[in-house]
């Protein structure tokens, strides 16, 4: 749950992918500006203040998967998964908006709370989510790339049927967010 700045001289596209993969929020290389620094930990940290979840609220659920958003857990097929913070904020704001097309600056600006930034952020954090929560990440079905546009997360009938035993068994009487009982099929 803390917040990780990375500030190296390493500027290459594969060292900052790779720094992102590995947890990071924000990654900054030099030359910088010390007002950029400040603001960019400044935004991580805002961040990280926003995502405190509220004490109440329903789980969300959809394909198997329960979301705790109070307790910070989520559950696939009654498996605990392990998820960092942008992960798990990730994960939720997908939950909430089943079936809509989602692009990456929208993504940004809701998930990270950023205006600007490098949008591989959000292409490593969906890839390294698909592989915690798809059976098969190479051939996805739940979060699918939508050409031109952007990721929509996607629920079909035997999802749907999947997402209400999940939500019974993790205690949960409903499905919360925009998907409601339809569901978008691929």
């Amino acid at each position: 749950p803390v917040p990780v700045v990375m500030l190296t001289a390493r500027g290459d596209e594969d060292d900052r992918i790779l720094g992102l993969e590995v947890g990071a929020d924000d990654y900054v290389t030099k030359p910088f500006s010390p007002r950029e620094l400040v603001l960019r930990v400044r935004s991580v940290l805002r961040r990280a203040a926003s995502t405190t979840a509220p004490n109440t609220g329903p789980v969300l659920a959809a394909a198997g998967i329960a979301m705790d958003p109070a307790a910070r857990r989520v559950t696939k097929n009654g498996a605990e998964l392990g998820l960092t913070l942008r992960e798990f904020d990730l994960l939720a704001y997908f939950l909430g908006h089943q079936g809509q097309v989602c692009d990456r600056e929208r993504l940004m600006r809701e998930v990270w709370g950023w205006d600007f930034g490098d949008l591989s952020t959000v292409t490593v954090h969906v890839r390294r989510l698909r592989g915690k929560i798809e059976d098969d990440p190479a051939n996805p079905t739940l979060i699918k790339t939508v050409w031109g546009a952007g990721y929509r997360f996607e629920t079909g009938p035997d999802t749907a049927r999947d997402a209400a035993g999940a939500a019974g068994a993790s205690g949960a009487s409903g499905v919360s967010g925009a998907a409601g009982a339809s569901g978008v099929s691929g």
